[in-house]
């Protein structure tokens, strides 16, 4: 100890003895001290400074900050430095301390990790690091965490979240509902932009930072779906909806996950088919505010046979139209063609005669389809009645309004050639009558 300091240590040694019986020393002016100062009642003659300038040595150790501004317009605050409790079986800390309103600030535990709070040169804020690598970076050997924690005393419930991470995930934890985990990103490298939520509230799943759509879903490959699960659902648990090139121009595919592939796909040009690995397939429609019957049922089913298409308004008395294989149509009620003159063009009157004159050449036949050897039919040719008529779009069939056209012409043709025979019957009928009064009157 230089001399300087053992002076300074027997001044500060004799104010401390003074304290006890006077009021200290009162300085009127500054006070320089040229030397290391010893401020408290266990301060001892010789006492070791070591580097430290200032030491409070006694078993109460605080430093008091009395703002005595007495006008309104300056702050008054007063604030003090404390040093652990000091009660019998108090906390060991270091403290500041809102003096005026009697609460603790800031405080360190003693025992605390080295670097638990640094504050570098740049002003980043390490916990748990003397060297944060951004504003604020939080360093542990175990699943470093940010505690968010509402407790009551603004009137709202209590709630506390953590945001957190480790090796195996980043992770938002609902420490008041049990610890769940209801956000989750697993480490190993997922890519950047995996999930944003732009400026308007669009979702992107890997579609960069401008998705497109409410929910858009971009994946580097020719395909990309979207898996929905209910885990309680059985015996099928997901459905998955997905789009894929399909090797050609772009296809969507519905699937109840069950081995049997998409039972539903929709090309690019607006091609929808529903697959199904039953013997039958069905879609129903349904019109919720439609009465007496509110729904329609368009359904293809093996038939026990090559194939039907049935359509039924469910109402319970079975469908009201089947297409077979063979292309034979069967209706429960009537068949309607549109055959309104406003609807018709290039209208010309046909010659009667010539109609029946023509129908008279028509060959017709007793014949079975091909696919249907069993069904005996009794009708024309449809080359045939193309041929002749020269009606329709095509050699290969007949449109019923034609064939019921030509019937009904070639009836008006037999009615008019009946109505001329019937004249001419009358007549002869007449003449003979008359033929007959003169015979009888020539044999009286």
């Amino acid at each position: 100890m230089t001399r300087r300091s053992l002076l300074l240590a027997t001044t500060v040694s004799t104010f401390c003895a003074m304290q006890a019986h006077a009021a200290g020393p009162n300085f009127s002016s500054d006070v320089y001290v040229d030397g290391s100062l010893c401020v408290g009642s266990d301060c001892v003659f010789g006492q070791g400074f070591g580097f430290d300038t200032v030491i409070l040595k006694e078993n109460n150790l605080r430093v008091f900050f009395d703002d005595t501004s007495a006008s309104g317009s300056f702050p008054a605050n007063d604030w003090g430095l404390h040093a652990n409790d000091t009660s019998n079986g108090g906390d060991n800390y270091f403290a500041v301390v809102d003096r005026t309103a009697n609460r603790q600030v800031f405080r360190v535990d003693a025992g605390a990790r080295a670097n638990a709070l640094y504050v570098d040169s740049q002003g980043d804020l390490g916990l748990g690091t003397s060297i944060p690598a951004v504003d604020i970076d939080v360093k542990t050997g175990n699943t470093p965490t940010l505690r968010l924690q509402q407790d009551t005393s603004s009137g709202f419930a209590a709630q506390t979240w953590d945001l957190a991470g480790n090796e195996t995930s980043f992770f938002i934890r609902d420490a008041t509902s049990g610890s769940t985990l209801p956000f989750r990103i697993i480490a190993g490298g997922a890519p950047s932009n995996a999930l944003i939520i732009d400026a308007t509230g669009d979702v992107g799943i890997g579609a960069g930072t401008d998705p497109q759509a409410p929910l858009e879903i971009e994946r580097s490959d020719s395909y990309v779906f979207m898996r929905m699960t209910a885990t309680t659902a059985s015996p099928n648990q997901s459905v998955d909806v997905t789009y894929t090139d399909g090797g050609d121009s772009g296809e969507l595919r519905y699937n109840i996950v069950d081995g049997d592939g998409p039972e539903m796909s929709l090309d690019h040009n607006g091609a929808l088919e529903l697959t199904s690995s039953e013997s039958f397939n069905n879609l129903r429609l349904t019109a919720t505010g439609a009465s007496p019957n509110s729904s329609a049922d368009v359904t293809f089913t093996d038939a026990g046979a090559d194939g039907e298409l049935r359509y039924n308004i469910v109402d319970g008395d079975g469908p009201e139209m089947r297409l077979d294989a063979a292309g034979n149509l069967t209706i429960t009620g009537s068949l309607s063609q549109g055959s309104s003159r406003a609807r018709k063009t290039a209208i010309t009157p046909v010659d009667h005669a010539d109609i029946l004159q023509k129908v008279t050449a028509l060959p017709v036949a007793n014949w079975s389809w091909k696919d249907a050897e069993e069904v005996r039919h009794i009708g024309p040719f449809a080359e045939d009645f193309h041929r002749i008529f020269s009606t329709g779009d095509s050699a290969h069939t007949i449109a019923t309004l034609d064939a019921s056209g030509v019937a009904l012409a070639a009836i008006q043709a037999l009615a008019h050639r009946t109505e001329t025979l019937q004249d001419r019957t009358t007549r002869l009928e007449a003449e003979n009558a008359e033929l007959r009064s003169r015979l009888e009157a020539l044999a009286d």
